[in-house]
């Protein structure tokens, strides 16, 4: 292959892999198999390896994420981010119209664009290059979260087109699509987390998390829509939308240019309506005077700008009738009200079920009766939520509803834990939607992966009577006979889901740990544990004080564990599971040394870096020698300081007198 075939076919993979990454990622709607991508990947790799110098160092074949950020640095912004004034009636952008042309004539344009319900973000690029993203804080001050930032795929890196100054802060909003906020509230409801209300609050805790590897795993997006310069690069703010586009940057496609108000209401009055066609949340309209000319002969009140304003969507509200409120117990044991109600349409769908939280919902702050009439929002809300209940419709004698007592399921008194508002079903041994659940989240992709075997065979397993336990699914091998009987399996589907099986047993001790469900062990949880233990027995014998001290484990979590590995049932069950070959140990890995060069010394990384990853810079330490610690005392040798480190372990470092070198005096002390 020629030099110049490489390099297209490498830029057409890149290309490709972004766009699947983007799909799966953001849009959660895969459009192609883990293992093709997989092997797009290694091909791309192969082309990278054999023609080093078309390498991108932003390439889907480099790790996303990775740096662990202890507390985000305050940034003062360069240009204010102002906030704008809020409308939710028409003949006030009326009045707004005729001010501006009370102030600078007729003869002007609106850009109208959508306004996304999200985070706020200031992105600084130099020299092309993205090198400071800031939340909005105050207007005046906004905290650092470069390495957070740099993991949402449709942000650039590195812009490689287009005739841009060398700096420039572009402005837009950070956001979490419908589909995918469903999907991970599910999840987090499966672990027995508390779900987020909403996609923005999804999002907005999302970019404050400290380690940026979990960031990476949460889909969001960004659409930017503001350019600011030192010196004013183009007449209108349309003319500035369309230039950053063609740089690279994500920037919406439904924005319009209008000549006049009436042409502002139609598109207001347009997406009033549509906006609930669209895959993520927005909650108005933002309506700008188009020439920046104007715009700055217009100038600013203290809060906002006198050009622009946005236009609010009224949440949309109907009534319907409660016709019963109904119980569902998740593979954790939480038993969730769900209200059924009477069909009605609302925002674009018709709605038959509406949340209700927990037993105060009910009974506290709805105080519900049987068959109560009742409002029904949706708003920021994904799921419909009840508002309120029209007393005035009330039927004479209706019961008040009273929270269940016992599983709806296995008819066990459920339990409240002190200072929770949820009400559990203990019985985890006995009752079916906690089995089914617990062995669906066991076979799930981020547990033990195993291929061939999905929930609803999970389910048909149970129901025949072949599988009641997590075990059991390493016992179907004894049962394959049976199971080409049943004719609902063919051979070869049996066979797919036995290999899998069998290859999950190699799937490691963090992975077994997440699989087994306990509660409050998320994905993040199990891995601290796994690093900090290093053997399911250690962990099984640990007091809660031995628990707290691993890193970001709390009583909670801690309490949470003792009470698992207390019941004889589970100690039973990883017996058996450790008899079938699953790994309940950490691999430990060799470490082969390039060299004794820093033998007898020990480091901490702080800060990021250009060059390499901390990740990179660990192994290179170790691999010299060298030891890794996790706090600054006295007998640390070097503090590795990149960009952005956290002052206090600057300031500790110092007090302490501890040497601080950059990564490439690092480099020089190994040669």
């Amino acid at each position: 292959m020629s030099p110049v075939e490489a390099k297209n076919q490498i830029q057409a993979i890149i290309a490709e892999l972004r766009q699947h990454n983007y799909n799966y990622y953001v849009l959660a709607m895969p459009t192609i198999s883990d293992f093709d991508f997989d092997k797009k990947l290694e091909q791309l790799s192969q082309l990278e390896k054999d023609f080093p110098e078309f390498a991108e160092p932003d390439s889907p074949t480099q790790r996303v994420g990775g740096f662990v950020t202890k507390e985000f640095v305050t940034v003062k912004h360069r240009w204010p981010m102002l906030s704008l004034g809020n409308t939710y009636n028409e003949q006030e952008l009326v009045d707004f119209d005729q001010r501006i042309r009370k102030a600078i004539g007729d003869n002007f344009e609106y850009v109208c664009e959508l306004k996304f319900d999200g985070l706020s973000m200031s992105l600084t690029y130099q020299s092309g290059k993205l090198i400071r993203a800031v939340t909005r804080g105050d207007g005046t001050q906004g905290d650092e979260v470069t390495t957070n930032v740099r993991t949402i795929h449709s942000i650039p890196k590195k812009l490689t087109a287009g005739d841009y100054p060398d700096l420039f802060e572009i402005r837009g909003e950070v956001f979490m699509h419908l589909k995918a906020f469903e999907k991970l509230n599910k999840e987090r409801t499966d672990n027995g987390e508390v779900p987020y209300a909403n996609p923005r609050n999804f999002a907005s805790g999302t970019i404050k998390l400290q380690d940026s590897a979990e960031v990476a795993k949460r889909p969001l997006d960004c659409f930017l829509y503001g350019l600011y310069t030192e010196k004013t690069l183009f007449k209108t703010h349309w003319e500035s939308l369309e230039a950053v586009k063609s740089w690279g940057f994500h920037i919406d496609d439904h924005s319009r240019l209008c000549s006049d108000i009436n042409g502002v209401l139609n598109f207001i009055n347009y997406w009033d309506k549509e906006r609930f066609n669209l895959s993520y949340d927005i909650d108005g309209i933002v309506i700008k005077v188009n020439n920046y000319s104007q715009q700055q002969e217009l100038g600013f009140t203290s809060k906002s700008p006198r050009w622009a304003i946005s236009y609010k969507f009224k949440a949309e509200r109907v009534e319907t009738e409660l016709l019963q409120v109904t119980y569902q117990v998740g593979r954790t044991g939480a038993v969730t009200p769900v209200a059924n109600l009477k069909p009605v349409l609302l925002a674009g769908t018709t709605v038959k079920r509406a949340t209700l939280h927990n037993a105060d919902e009910i009974t506290e702050r709805l105080k519900l009766h049987e068959h109560d009439t009742v409002f029904v929002e949706k708003g920021g809300e994904i799921i419909p939520k009840i508002i309120s209940v029209n007393l005035d419709k009330r039927k004479p004698n209706a019961k008040a509803i009273t929270y269940i007592t016992h599983c709806p399921a296995c008819n066990t008194p459920l339990l409240r834990t002190e200072g929770e508002a949820a009400w559990y079903c203990p019985n985890d041994e006995g009752c079916p939607p906690q089995i089914v659940g617990k062995m669906q989240h066991f076979i799930g992709r981020k547990a033990m992966d195993i291929d061939g075997l999905g929930d609803e065979t999970i389910e048909t397993l149970h129901a025949r009577g072949f599988i009641n336990h997590i075990s059991d699914i390493y016992q179907l091998h004894n049962h394959a006979a049976e199971l080409k009987q049943m004719g609902r399996f063919g051979e070869k589907s049996i066979n797919n889901m036995l290999e899998g099986i069998e290859k999950s047993k190699q799937m490691p001790f963090e992975k077994v740990l997440f699989g087994l469900g306990i509660r409050y062990i998320g994905e993040t949880v199990a891995k601290k544990l796994a690093l900090h233990f290093k053997t399911i027995d250690k962990m099984m014998v640990a007091s809660l004080e031995d628990l707290v001290t691993a890193e970001e484990i709390g009583e909670r979590i801690a309490q949470s564990l003792m009470e698992y590995f207390a019941n004889e049932k589970h100690q039973h069950e990883i017996e058996k599971l450790k008899a079938q070959g699953l790994q309940f140990v950490v691999e430990e890995k060799e470490v082969n040394l390039a060299s004794n060069k820093l033998a007898g010394q020990s480091f901490i990384i702080s800060g990021v870096f250009e060059t390499f990853s901390r990740d990179e810079l660990k192994d290179i330490i170790e691999q010299n020698g060298g030891k890794i610690l996790s706090s600054i005392s006295a007998k640390l040798s070097y503090l590795v300081a990149g960009e952005n480190m956290g002052p206090a372990k600057l300031e500790k470092a110092q007090k302490l007198n501890i040497p601080i070198i950059t990564d490439q005096a690092l480099m020089a002390m190994i040669g």
